[in-house]
């Protein structure tokens, strides 16, 4: 069962409260705190992990730093993965609201990149002018299922991918080209067809339609290529920020050996790599893979070596291919890691591990696990990578119980 509300009226205004700078934001949902201080939003995701550590009383104790602020709270987010619809012969894009099939369009973003929104735009005005379907799940019926947006705001360009329930070209090609003539920034248009009746947005099968096969990006030092399905964080300043903080605590030298898992495209381990001797890096996603063996080789790291595949099934094999591991790291989902990986983690004992967390539930429960298995936390450190919005993620760096604190 989903229990809905909304407000109705305000009987005494919190000194919190500030003028939201989002028409849509009671409708869409998607920045609950957007209403909010920035200051009391940095508070209130401190307090959202002390929360979680609470559940668990071996975590009892812990200081937590305060929230890293995010430079930019407004006009942060490089990704977009946007649902289409129609409602009463209107196109709508957006998301769908908290709890619903409805999709609430999301207009002109304040937290997009304003290259997205007039993507957005653009992409509404040709599915009109066109007359394209748009799926509709009730019948399975209909071409147009998502939109994704990548933007480099480095370079001020972008990759858009159609999701389609079947394949076609002739009318995605030329949406593209539509998109395209409108949207000079776009560099990269794709088609991936999903097929299924559920709610994952990308299926297998992912075709270029026009302009070049990733979109290349930097963030910091690291020059990054990015393919249409490969995850890739929202907010490059933050980003940017969480690599700098872990390789400043992962402390390697060039007799040094750091596993990374779920490495994604590699940023995390690109980053290691310019102090370690050798640095391993493990995902799901192959194709994410491919882009982390490419970022390496053209950002001149001939230290690096992705295996695409489980984590957990990997972790048992590493133990002959690692000598002196002195540093781990896991950047796992929201769901966190499987426990045969924390325990694979732990026999191979490597002197410090940092994990990168995007849910302070998972994260808790998985602290509890690492300090039975002789981990001591040292550091935590929430960072703000989603200003406007209750997620938090949390940096947090453990050493094995009897080793000096560094």
């Amino acid at each position: 069962m989903c229990i809905r509300d909304r407000l109705l009226k305000i009987t005494e205004k919190s000194p919190h409260r500030i003028a939201s700078s989002c028409l849509m934001a009671r409708r869409c949902q998607g920045c609950p705190l957007i209403e909010l201080s920035y200051e009391k939003q940095l508070e209130v995701k401190q307090q959202k992990v002390a929360e979680s550590f609470k559940a668990h009383p071996a975590l009892k104790g812990i200081k937590i730093n305060p929230t890293l602020a995010a430079p930019t709270t407004i006009g942060y987010r490089t990704t977009a993965k946007l649902a289409i619809a129609k409602v009463k012969g209107k196109v709508q894009i957006g998301i769908f609201r908290r709890g619903s099939h409805e999709v609430a369009d999301i207009g002109g973003c304040p937290l997009h990149h304003p290259l997205i929104n007039r993507i957005v735009e653009v992409v509404r005005e040709e599915i009109d002018l066109q007359r394209l379907s748009v799926f509709n799940a009730n019948h399975g019926r209909g071409l147009l299922r998502y939109l994704t947006i990548k933007v480099s705001p480095e370079h001020n360009k972008a990759m858009v991918t159609f999701v389609t329930s079947e394949s076609e070209f002739r009318l995605i090609t030329h949406l593209a080209k539509g998109l395209k003539n409108k949207v000079p920034q776009v560099i990269s248009v794709h088609q991936n067809v999903n097929r299924s009746s559920g709610n994952v947005i990308f299926g297998r099968e992912t075709m270029k339609m026009l302009g070049t096969p990733d979109l290349i990006d930097q963030v910091g030092e690291t020059r990054l290529r990015i393919s249409p399905t490969s995850f890739f964080q929202v907010n490059h300043e933050q980003a940017r920020n969480i690599y700098d903080l872990v390789r400043k605590w992962a402390q390697l030298s060039a007799s040094d050996t750091a596993v990374d898992l779920y490495c994604g495209i590699g940023g995390i381990a690109l980053n290691l790599a310019r102090d370690a001797g050798k640095v391993i890096g493990i995902e799901v996603v192959e194709e994410a893979t491919r882009n982390a063996t490419q970022n390496a080789r053209e950002n001149s790291l001939s230290n690096c070596r992705f295996l695409a595949g489980d984590a957990s099934a990997l972790m048992g094999t590493l133990g002959d291919q690692i000598n002196n591991l002195a540093v781990a790291v896991v950047n796992p989902p929201r769901k966190g890691c499987e426990p045969e990986v924390l325990e694979s983690l732990a026999e191979l004992a490597p002197r410090t591990l940092i994990y990168v967390s995007c849910n302070p539930s998972s994260l808790a429960r998985d602290l509890d696990l690492l300090l039975k298995a002789g981990y001591q936390v040292q550091e935590v450190q929430p960072v703000d990578m989603f200003p406007q919005t209750a997620h938090v993620e949390t940096v947090v760096r453990l050493k094995q119980a009897g080793a000096k604190k560094g």
